[in-house]
């Protein structure tokens, strides 16, 4: 209960906030957030993740209805219409059983779009704290050309309310000198909010449907930014908290909840986007800070999104005209909060020490998106992940590891393989796991983060891990690592092969005290 509060309270200036930022009214955002966590709570398969608007998908929103007038009933109109279309894509991947396409993803691939989509959204949040018009885009170029050519026109005041906004990261006592100076700079800070209607969404139906050919392109790319950061996010926090996640089961929630948005004013929040699009909602997905924020609270149940929905509820019912005094460059400086976490300079570094071509792929994407605009950068990710990696990549090994597990039973003095075996005993609680890496010839930095997951969830467990018999470039591409992992400075090292082991630990097996616990060695596992 206390994670839905907590994450609740975050999302109500969020959601207004990335409404602003995908050219809508900040009541939009409101409605995403309301109708889809519902319908997710119900459909979808993560305990953690929170749904709703998200910074990626609302600049989508806003550059593929560039050419619309954003003040006009059209744009809200086809902004609406995208979580239907994204919401019956996504059930039908769910349905059809293509979530195995999320395996393809390289992580490199989704930390360099991240990367450059959270500089390019800072820089679209300029107008409001600069005070003059910026052109809307999703390159960097035009972007920075625009703020450079207006500073002269830039306003001050504007400015001051952003670092006021800030202030209350650097101490409590800070907060109410920004309420008061706030409430000063009212009349000069720029243009506010403005007038939020009051209530709840009503039942209606999409329009536009003539013009939804043009939309068919924007919708695969809202659908891959759903796999690349929605069911990622779940993926992450499904194996932190020990549970399995259906991919499949994943996608179709996120379809059901965004069909039913659009009914109700939302615009596409791909983790909800089938109920979303009945009730006003634009595209909905998974959001990284607010996941992360519900997991550090204790969510363990899908009761935190209903949670969540009931605070949204309740302010639409009670709290909207609270709203109308507040300037927009308090909504940007929300945005620009929430997307500097995503500046993933670190997983760079860590790439270059580890895995020149990761590095090299991080890189081209990064600059893609950058340069070529948010919508390329989706692209080249994707088609790397699911068309050019699996022409490279041996997958059938990569991503459907069969795993050996070898023990010494009680009665034998030899080593068998136990997955014919009728007489083995069960395993009662395993204690140490030692990774045989000979067969290991390479490892790149999905195979690190592969390791460091592993080695998490294990610890979490409080079972020892170690590895054995590593080749040597596995081990160079290890210890370069060294400094980004916490598996490499407090594991347990070993050089202990299968027959070492066996003459290690049979006396302990074997002898009449013991417990039947069998010790397993782990030939491979994939984490994808």
């Amino acid at each position: 209960m206390v994670s839905g509060i907590t994450v609740g309270i975050m999302l109500v200036p969020q959601s207004m906030s990335y409404a602003k930022l995908a050219g809508l009214q900040p009541i939009y955002g409101l409605y995403t957030g309301l109708v889809p966590i519902f319908v997710y709570a119900i459909f979808g398969s993560s305990r953690q993740l929170a749904v709703g608007p998200v910074a990626l998908v609302s600049l989508l929103v806003s550059n593929v209805l560039a050419d619309v007038d954003s003040s006009g009933e059209l744009y809200t109109e086809l902004a609406i219409l995208l979580p239907l279309m994204v919401g019956i894509l996504e059930c039908t991947m769910g349905l059809l059983r293509l979530g195995w396409l999320t395996r393809f993803i390289s992580h490199s691939v989704i930390s360099g779009f991240t990367t450059a989509s959270a500089i390019v959204i800072a820089l679209s949040q300029a107008k409001y704290f600069l005070g003059y018009s910026v052109v809307r885009s999703s390159e960097i170029i035009p972007l920075v050309k625009s703020i450079i050519s207006g500073a002269d026109k830039r306003e001050q005041f504007s400015l001051f309310v952003l670092l006021l906004f800030w202030i209350h990261q650097i101490d409590f006592h800070y907060c109410i000198l920004r309420m008061k100076v706030w409430i000063f700079l009212l009349p000069v800070s720029g243009y506010l909010v403005g007038n939020i209607p009051q209530g709840l969404p009503s039942f209606s139906i999409p329009k536009e449907f003539g013009l939804a050919k043009s939309l068919i392109s924007t919708t695969f790319l809202i659908t891959g930014v759903a796999i690349l950061e929605s069911v990622g996010i779940a993926k992450a926090l499904a194996a932190k908290n020990g549970y399995e996640l259906d991919s499949n089961q994943e996608l179709f929630g996120l379809g059901v909840a965004n069909i039913f948005g659009s009914f109700f004013s939302a615009y596409p929040a791909t983790v909800a986007n089938i109920f979303g699009s009945f009730f006003s909602a634009y595209p909905a997905t998974g959001s990284f800070s607010r996941s992360a924020v519900n997991n550090e609270s204790g969510a363990k149940t899908g009761l935190s999104g209903i949670i969540m929905g009931i605070i949204i509820c309740s302010t639409l019912l009670f709290m909207t005209p609270l709203f109308e005094y507040i300037p927009q460059c308090a909504l940007a400086a929300i945005v620009i909060s929430a997307v500097i976490g995503l500046v993933d300079y670190e997983e760079a570094m860590f790439l270059w020490r580890v895995d020149k071509k990761d590095f090299f792929l991080w890189t081209v994407t990064s600059a893609t998106t950058l340069f070529f605009g948010v919508e390329i950068g989706v692209l080249v990710g994707l088609c790397w992940g699911g068309f050019l990696a699996p022409l490279f990549i041996e997958t059938s090994n990569s991503t459907q590891k069969h795993i050996h597990t070898m023990g010494l039973l009680r009665e034998y003095e030899i080593s068998l393989d136990q997955s014919g075996s009728k007489r083995g005993p069960e395993v009662e609680r395993i204690r140490f796991v030692i990774l045989e890496m000979a067969p290991v010839t390479y490892a790149d930095s999905s195979a690190v983060q592969a390791l460091k997951e592993l080695y998490q969830e294990y610890k979490s467990r409080n079972i020892q891990t170690s590895t054995s018999s590593s080749l040597k470039a596995p081990q160079v591409t290890l210890h370069n690592s060294s400094s980004y992992l916490d598996i490499l400075k407090e594991r347990r090292k070993a050089d202990l092969t299968a027959d070492e082991m066996e003459s290690s630990e049979r006396e302990r097996l074997t002898s009449k005290d013991a417990d039947p616990v069998m010790e397993p060695l782990l030939s491979g596992k994939s984490h994808k």
